[in-house]
């Protein structure tokens, strides 16, 4: 029976050790409270214990929490309607002050919800657009005089200049920050920081936009197009121009040759009349038959023409020799 009853104390005593130890993790901390009032605090990690039943050990985070808002709709100043998506990161610095106001972690988002989103949709409403598109006033490089890539300009790149930016994207996520952070405080809650995650057009304004681009790059690719059409003309002149330059001077070459052996068949010509004129005339008489006359050719001349004459008295050969 005493073995019993002192494995029953032990049991007991274990027991009431489980439910009245607990441990703190190096990522949390402990508010305890008694009849849900606070009683103490725990940063640091380690074994600690409590009483049983009458306090409680509530544990909360003690490193950064993640807050990611839902996309809305915002308004800029110039009315036109944008979709933004935020995100901020933050951390329970007051434990006690954060039970007190906000109870647990899950309402916590709300309690985000509810500060950093109007802070927002202020920020964006009281600036233009290009502010929360853009830092600087840093001019982009872009392709916008396309010449021939061959020539001294060509391809000059010409920087596109848009609106002056006097706010910027940073200093607005900074504005959202400073104006939330002290909000925040209130609850035991530090906001470390906050960031517009994506800022896009909305259906019609985004239509628009591309129908923008789409023109833009058919203006760029009609002056491509054009740009082309005029070299294959200046190509094609060229050939051209080449071309009769070859033509001319070939038929200036021709020319040189012909007159070159016009003059020496004349020569030969000459000296052949000059050693016996009455052959040469014989010679020249037969391609005048020749190119005169042929199977198919019709004359009708005088016995007494000059074109004869070296036909007349001809016999033949009568001996029927070969």
């Amino acid at each position: 029976m005493k073995i019993k009853a002192l494995l029953a104390i032990a049991g007991a005593l274990v027991l009431l050790l489980f439910i009245c130890a607990y441990t703190v993790d190096e990522t949390e901390q402990v508010v305890v409270t008694r009849f849900d009032r606070v009683q103490r605090t725990v940063t640091t990690p380690g074994l600690r214990f409590k009483l049983p039943v009458i306090e409680k050990a509530l544990v909360f985070p003690n490193n950064l929490q993640e807050w990611d808002g839902d996309p809305g709709q915002i308004p800029t100043r110039e009315k036109t309607y944008i979709w933004v998506n935020t995100f901020a990161r933050w951390k329970i610095v007051d434990p006690v002050l954060f039970f007190k106001t906000v109870g647990y972690v899950s309402q916590a988002q709300q309690r985000l919800d509810e500060i950093i989103d109007p802070t927002v949709r202020n920020f964006i409403t009281s600036n233009r657009l290009i502010e929360a598109v853009r830092n600087s006033n840093r001019e982009l490089d872009t392709f916008e005089d396309l010449g021939d890539s061959r020539g001294a300009d060509a391809q000059k790149k010409k920087p596109v200049r848009f609106s002056q930016v006097f706010v910027g994207r940073d200093n607005i996520d900074t504005g959202i920050l400073t104006q939330a952070k002290p909000k925040l405080a209130n609850f035991g809650i530090e906001l470390v920081d906050v960031k517009i995650k994506r800022v896009n057009y909305v259906e019609e304004v985004r239509r628009s936009v591309y129908d923008r681009m789409i023109a833009e790059r058919k203006q760029i690719a009609q002056k491509f197009r054009s740009e082309g059409r005029g070299e294959a003309r200046k190509i094609l002149g060229e050939k051209e121009r080449e071309l009769k330059r070859i033509e001319s001077e070939a038929y200036r070459t021709a020319q040189e040759v012909k007159g070159k052996a016009d003059a020496e068949s004349t020569r030969l010509y000459a000296e052949a009349f000059g050693l016996d004129p009455e052959f040469y005339s014989f010679v020249k008489t037969l391609e005048v038959y020749n190119e005169a006359l042929s199977d198919n050719s019709s004359m009708i001349l005088s016995t007494d023409s000059e074109i004869f004459r070296y036909m007349k008295g001809y016999e033949g050969d009568t001996s029927g020799k070969p």
